[in-house]
């Protein structure tokens, strides 16, 4: 692509085959876990969504990096995604300068892949003027200020949890094990069963085990007590930048506060290990339980908005309401077996 002089280099990469791709991701600072070789792995494995990875330059310059998946569903349409079950996920740019000559690459290679539409998981390099197509709170904790500060900055209902827990008699322990992970699932199935939603597919988080936690990229926090394991959380971490990504517990022993327990060492273990920034993931605007118990902990409130443009009318849109709940009541009926069973069938057609 040429423009005014300039010239636009964009090829397509696979990064399960072509090294190249964690060794441009390394050059930016802002890459986090999802823009990984890692976590395609485990989408292109649970899923088989089939990686459309954009390495960009201009003039022969670096210009951006732009991690895609390409979704193809009889059900939902063949489209690109920036990137599946991932909360936020910006295109890595080198440059202020050339977002629009991005975006018209996309644009293009939507239109060439027949996808009916692209999604960025940002609005970083989209015009201002344009609508994003969803939006959700975004939590970020940084911890550079040292283990004091930061408990210093949470609300005195966590420090009140957090003690509470302490005197229970839980043990919380940073773990990395199949076990682990394995004991992290059967409080899963509790969690989504509760929340009337299907869990998700045990073999992605197989695939979690094997291609992040077996890999030093992240670790799972199991708090039990006499009875087992009450509580579990999923964190990933990427050169300074660590992401809270999972959490379950199981609500009949919601008094002893193992998800409080659970999440202040696993803020002591990053900062303590260098992590510099903590994500606590995307939250819905309307479920504001949640967004309170992650503002609790200190951290800066920001809005993450997604970008879709529709390749049919050429233009970004407003993706509507996606967020029904009439299926809840089903989800939280079914037997455990049943659930687990729509979530295999289902999530592969979701992202």
């Amino acid at each position: 692509m040429r423009s005014s002089g300039l010239s636009l280099n964009a090829i397509l990469m696979n990064p399960l085959v072509d090294s190249e791709w964690d060794d441009a991701i390394k050059m930016q600072p802002d890459a986090t876990i999802f823009h990984s070789t890692a976590w395609a792995r485990v989408l292109v494995e649970t899923y088989g969504h089939r990686p459309c990875y954009v390495q960009m330059s201009l003039n022969g310059s670096p210009l951006a990096l732009v991690p895609m998946m390409e979704v193809q569903s009889v059900l939902t349409r063949s489209r690109g995604v920036c990137l599946p079950f991932s909360d936020y996920c910006a295109p890595l740019t080198f440059s202020s300068f050339g977002h629009e000559l991005v975006t018209q690459k996309l644009q293009q290679i939507a239109r060439e892949r027949g996808w009916s539409y692209f999604e960025l998981r940002s609005h970083s390099i989209i015009p201002v003027d344009a609508p994003a197509s969803e939006s959700y709170y975004g939590h970020f904790l940084d911890l550079r200020i040292g283990p004091a500060a930061l408990i210093s900055n949470f609300s005195s209902s966590v420090q009140r949890a957090v003690r509470k827990a302490e005197r229970s008699g839980l043990t919380v322990s940073i773990q990395s094990t199949p076990d682990a992970m394995a004991q992290f699932y059967k409080l899963h199935l509790r969690t989504r069963r509760r929340h009337g939603v299907p869990p998700q597919p045990r073999s992605f988080f197989i695939n979690i085990q094997r291609h992040l936690i077996s890999a030093g990229l992240g670790f799972i926090v199991l708090v039990e007590c006499q009875k087992g394991p009450i509580a579990a959380a999923i964190f990933f971490k990427l050169g300074h930048h660590a992401v809270y990504k999972f959490g379950a517990s199981d609500e009949r022993l919601q008094e002893l506060r193992a998800n409080n327990l659970a999440m202040f060492e696993a803020i002591k273990h990053l900062a303590e290990g260098g992590a510099e920034a903590l994500h606590f993931g995307r939250t819905e605007t309307d479920n504001q339980g949640l967004r309170r118990f992650k503002l609790s902990w200190g951290a800066t409130e920001e809005t993450i908005d997604y970008a879709r443009f529709d390749t049919a009318s050429a233009s970004w849109k407003h993706s509507g309401d996606r967020r029904s709940t009439f299926h809840r009541p089903i989800f939280r009926a079914l037997p455990a077996s049943l659930n687990r069973l729509a979530g295999a069938i289902i999530y592969p057609h979701l992202d």
